[in-house]
């Protein structure tokens, strides 16, 4: 995976690599970044009353780490040809994890804005489907493995306690715009935000539509610093990445003074740096939300 450092030296291109792997007959993708390696299977040992989606646990290296079976995960039946099922050692949220797929084809480069938010029909609360990609005449599904993992151990999400031992918090009147496109991530955002004493947040599924809100302020010919007083982004975001959101949002005039803080699970110190370039004020890895807090406070206009 050596070949994924390039892209880490661009930023704010709104573009992406995307690992292409295969669970049955459907076509899936995980961001380049958070993959360390492909291998192949290697024996799992079993631990008793594990998840359900957790097989075992491997050592690799040195480490053990464990295997999270992405076709039990999503309800799909088993490998129907298990002799090219691969490990994909993967890094996020500051934790490694193995998932077990069927099959590993290809690596794409591609632009966010290729990448369509998954409709209202067919992403319900359960889903893990953040993105749809049509590439090549076929669609490869962008899956949300923050929330595979969340679901399996959610001491590993955002939590209010993290919040509540911050003490007792005054109501705040600041203006926050979050931009995250998971749907349980914007709930338990909007959550431990509340907690944490802010009542004035407005929430975007993606980096394009806080422009056009951003824009559309801009456009009205309100005082900015009014109506926002800081704003938090994820990374990884169909139409637009937070990079591309950040860099857009310093390059504009009438909103370069807004500080952006990047809340994401693809905080390492490559993407910091990229976080840096774009202008980023700050930068939190995914669940540290008490941090992110704290932050909030001291750099809010």
């Amino acid at each position: 995976m050596e070949h994924k450092k390039g892209i880490l030296l661009e930023s704010g291109t709104n573009e992406l690599e995307i690992v292409e792997f295969g669970i049955g007959r459907n076509k899936f993708g995980i961001n380049v970044i958070k993959v360390k390696e492909i291998i192949n299977p290697v024996s799992v040992i079993q631990v008793p009353h594990a998840h359900q989606n957790v097989e075992g646990i491997i050592e690799l290296r040195g480490e053990v780490l464990p295997v999270v079976n992405v076709a039990t995960a999503l309800g799909f039946p088993p490998s129907e040809n298990p002799q090219q099922d691969k490990f994909i050692v993967a890094e996020f949220n500051k934790q490694k994890i193995v998932f077990h797929v069927h099959s590993v084809t290809q690596i794409h480069r591609i632009s966010w804005d290729q990448i369509e938010k998954p409709s209202e029909m067919y992403q319900g609360p359960e889903s893990q489907i953040i993105g749809v990609i049509k590439l090549n005449g076929e669609m490869i599904l962008l899956l949300d493995f923050e929330k595979i993992v969340v679901e399996i151990n959610p001491e590993t999400g955002i939590n209010v306690q993290q919040v509540q031992k911050l003490g007792k918090r005054e109501r705040s009147n600041k203006r926050l715009v979050v931009a995250e496109d998971s749907p349980l991530l914007r709930k338990l955002l909007h959550d431990t935000l509340t907690e944490a004493g802010f009542q004035y947040i407005e929430f975007f599924e993606n980096g394009r539509d806080a422009l056009n809100y951003l824009e559309n302020l801009v456009q009205s010919g309100k005082k900015i610093p009014d109506e926002v007083q800081l704003i938090i982004t994820d990374i990884e975001m169909p139409q637009m990445d937070g990079h591309h959101l950040t860099k857009r949002i310093k390059d504009n005039s009438e909103l370069s003074k807004i500080p952006v803080i990047i809340f994401s699970s693809l905080i390492t110190d490559d993407l910091r740096h990229k976080g840096q370039m774009v202008g980023a004020d700050a930068q939190v890895s995914k669940p540290e939300i008490a941090e992110l807090v704290l932050l909030i406070d001291q750099i809010a206009l």
